[in-house]
């Protein structure tokens, strides 16, 4: 039982979303009910108590009217006989008793139903100010002045609608008596405490049906946020158990921060695998020299100081064990590099032929007793999708390769082209070829084709693993053609960027 409480509170933390979303939603609702109540309050009691004046001036006018037929002062017999419907029924000034006025009162007509309902008080008073006629016993004063305007009054505890009209014949023009009119308003108010009491009512289940529905729809909404967050606890895991957001498939922002989510893993899982691998090959590729140098120090340590030839063998096997580790760690450094080159520079372009013919030319001079022959058949101004650094760097690689592998015939063939999209760009020798064997793992780490030669080339074995990186990352292709003994052939494919200024720029070199 504790647990679920304590499960519960975790659950409505102030802080959390959940909580917030409730409370902004439950906040939101009751604000704008509020706003609507107020509105429909308003304009329905309003409604309703114009409706209560318009009845209440009808019957007071209908009364000023039937009563203004009179040529004489009012008195109790013409006012009952004016307000029947019928006015010809009039017996002049004949006293009615009780019991025959009684009698007279139950022949009168709708109106005077009217009349007699119970929330209506009409007084009739003759021309000197008596009283001849009323409908009730509630006391009213009689203030001529004050009441001659509709207006609102509380009589005996009673608040109801109240005026007064002075009633003028219509043979004669002179003032025969007056009316006034007492219209209480217990029923209008009782139906605007029911309005409001419904609406306050109706509010505050308003207010717990979005309580509910905002922690339904936030729990709904935050579950995959809450998914993220047992993730993050587990991220210091993720590089091994491959941890991974599940991505819902609302397709909604939500989906989106788990994709980013899961791409931000793959990246920190690809940067630990990168790191993990960089110390694991420096580590083996380093052991060998720095055994090397350290058996020649302890071999100079021993008595080797003292032999000169052995003292100059030492030392120069140990500076070129130095020069081989300074130039690994150079290649390491440059693989790590290009395993991350494509968050850094994807948006990068550079001018295909012009960086070519730039290598190439450094190469006549660096290697003179070699022929670079090179046929382009691509647009001088054609941009590939690559950063000039890196594109520069495969082709080093590549004619290095060349280079170091080529036996008598000294001449390398560079060609550029275009086809789907693509700059194809194949650079061939003539040397010792790669066999079928070797063709399939000449671009993984370390691997030497001819160990035995590889020391005497300056080889690690890391240059085209570097080149296949960099293409890769670049969404470009690799592949190699060779023949034993004869030679082979590097081509790569890079995507093309096309844009207006390239169009136009070719139009005015043609």
């Amino acid at each position: 039982m504790e647990k679920k409480r304590k499960k519960f509170f975790q659950t409505i933390n102030f802080r959390s979303i959940t909580f917030k979303w409730t409370f902004l939603t439950a906040l939101s609702i009751s604000i704008l009910f509020s706003i609507f109540a107020f509105v429909t309050y308003q304009v329905s009691t309003r409604s309703m108590f114009e409706q209560e004046e318009t009845d209440f001036n009808r019957t007071m006018s209908e009364i000023e009217e039937r009563l203004s037929r009179s040529e004489d002062p009012l008195s109790l017999s013409s006012t009952v006989n004016f307000l029947k419907e019928s006015p010809g029924s009039y017996m002049g000034d004949t006293y009615y008793d009780r019991n025959s006025l009684e009698t007279s009162l139950m022949n009168l007509n709708s109106f005077i139903s009217e009349l007699s309902e119970p929330e209506l008080n009409v007084k009739i008073y003759s021309s000197n100010e008596r009283l001849v006629f009323e409908t009730k016993g509630l006391y009213l004063p009689f203030e001529l002045d004050e009441q001659k305007e509709m207006s609102i009054d509380t009589f005996n505890n009673v608040t109801g609608l109240i005026q007064m009209r002075p009633i003028k014949s219509k043979h004669t023009g002179k003032t025969i008596g007056y009316s006034q009119g007492f219209l209480e308003l217990s029923s209008f108010m009782k139906v605007r405490d029911k309005i409001f009491q419904t609406l306050v009512l109706l509010e505050i289940i308003g207010i717990l049906i979005s309580i509910i529905i905002g922690i339904l729809l936030s729990t709904y909404f935050t579950l995959p946020l809450r998914k993220m967050a047992k993730s993050l606890d587990s991220i210091q895991e993720a590089y091994k158990t491959d941890v991974r957001m599940p991505v819902p498939k609302s397709n909604d922002e939500i989906s989106d921060l788990a994709e980013a989510f899961n791409d931000m893993l793959e990246r920190m899982q690809l940067f630990i695998h990168q790191q993990q691998r960089f110390v694991e090959d420096v580590s083996h590729e380093l052991r060998t020299p720095v055994a090397v140098i350290e058996g020649h120090l302890n071999l100079l340590n021993r008595w080797g100081k003292d032999d000169p030839e052995v003292l100059a063998e030492s030392l120069e096997a140990s500076l070129q064990e130095i020069i081989r580790m300074k130039s690994l760690v150079q290649e390491m450094l440059d693989l790590s590099r290009a395993e991350q080159s494509n968050f850094h520079y994807e948006d990068e372009v550079t001018i295909a032929v012009d960086v070519l013919k730039t290598t190439i030319s450094n190469f006549r001079m660096l290697y003179p007793d070699f022929i670079f022959n090179y046929d382009i058949d691509l647009p001088e101004y054609t941009k590939i999708k690559i950063y000039r650094n890196h594109f520069e760097q495969i082709l080093i690689i590549l004619l290095d390769n060349a280079v170091k592998y080529t036996t008598d015939r000294k001449e390398i063939l560079v060609s550029i082209s275009s086809s789907f999209n693509m700059a194809d760009i194949q650079i061939q020798d003539f040397g010792e070829g790669i066999s079928d064997e070797d063709r399939d793992r000449i671009f993984s780490r370390f691997y030497r084709v001819d160990k035995a030669r590889a020391r005497h080339t300056g080889g690690n074995g890391l240059g085209l693993s570097i080149a296949l990186q960099l293409v890769d990352n670049y969404n470009g292709k690799i592949s190699v053609k060779s023949v034993l003994n004869h030679g082979s052939s590097f081509k790569i494919s890079l995507p093309i960027l096309k844009d207006e200024l390239i169009e136009e720029k070719k139009k005015s070199s043609d």
